[in-house]
């Protein structure tokens, strides 16, 4: 749990207004919500050499209640040697997330930076072991700058609304 310490109640006493409370993000659960690991090769898979890896991540946030929400991380892994698919890692791993007491422009960058950056290590320990059970050596993802993430799809989406203009 993340806390933003709560004002400090004002001294003295009688007619004065209680402090606004701070605001608090709550993880109220994390799940698998989907997993997949494919090893076409089995039993007969190259576990000699290095393959080349490929990871993809997106993070999605969607309101599920009031002051509750669900954030999804999607980790995708291909692994390959030369052109032969050596394992897949397929894996959407979510939290539910309770947030009191934040500014509205605070929301977003909070569901998209803060609250994967909470989940990841959870999902990392997942594609380390699922690859390790699948025969391999375990596969330790980098960490991730959810930040910078957030600000590339942040242009991605301002590129996408800005209208062309024709050439004349």
């Amino acid at each position: 749990m993340t806390d933003v310490p709560p004002a400090s109640p004002p001294q003295g006493g009688g007619d004065s207004q209680p402090a606004p409370q701070g605001a608090t993000l709550t993880i109220a659960g994390q799940y698998i919500k989907d997993l997949s690991f494919e090893n076409p090769a089995a039993p007969s898979s190259d576990l000699s050499g290095k393959p080349q890896i490929q990871v993809g991540v997106d993070v999605q946030a969607r309101a599920i209640g009031p002051e509750q929400y669900e954030v999804a991380l999607k980790v995708h892994v291909n692994a390959k040697s030369g052109e032969a698919q050596v394992y897949l890692v397929e894996l959407l791993y979510g939290g539910l997330f309770v947030i009191r007491n934040l500014p509205q422009e605070n929301l977003q960058p909070l569901l998209l930076i803060e609250c994967p950056r909470l989940l990841f290590p959870f999902a990392r320990r997942i594609i380390a072991d699922v690859t390790r059970d699948g025969g391999f050596m375990p596969l330790m993802l980098d960490p991730i700058d959810f930040a910078s993430l957030f600000r590339q799809q942040a242009l991605a989406r301002a590129q996408q609304t800005m209208p062309t203009t024709p050439n004349a």
